[in-house]
């Protein structure tokens, strides 16, 4: 396991995120955690003049997108023939 993992696994009680450690969560890039904030969709504040992600943000944004998104039918055997 690699320290950041390690770092999340340890302390979930944190209440603001770096935008790398919400990247991390969401296992995606930097960049594209930046322009999920600049668009609005995933909640971030400023702390003087560092941007952070309220911890709360990441599962409200996953739930948010899990309710926009169609859901996948699943093909059974004989649909598939």
């Amino acid at each position: 396991m690699d320290t950041a993992h390690l770092a999340d696994a340890i302390d979930p009680t944190l209440v603001l995120l770096t935008v790398e450690e919400a990247a991390r969560r969401l296992q995606i890039g930097r960049t594209v955690c930046y322009r999920l904030i600049h668009s609005g969709e995933l909640e971030s504040i400023t702390v003087g003049h560092l941007r952070r992600v309220p911890a709360d943000a990441v599962p409200e944004f996953v739930t948010r997108r899990r309710k926009r998104q169609r859901p996948v039918t699943t093909l059974t055997a004989v649909q598939a023939a």
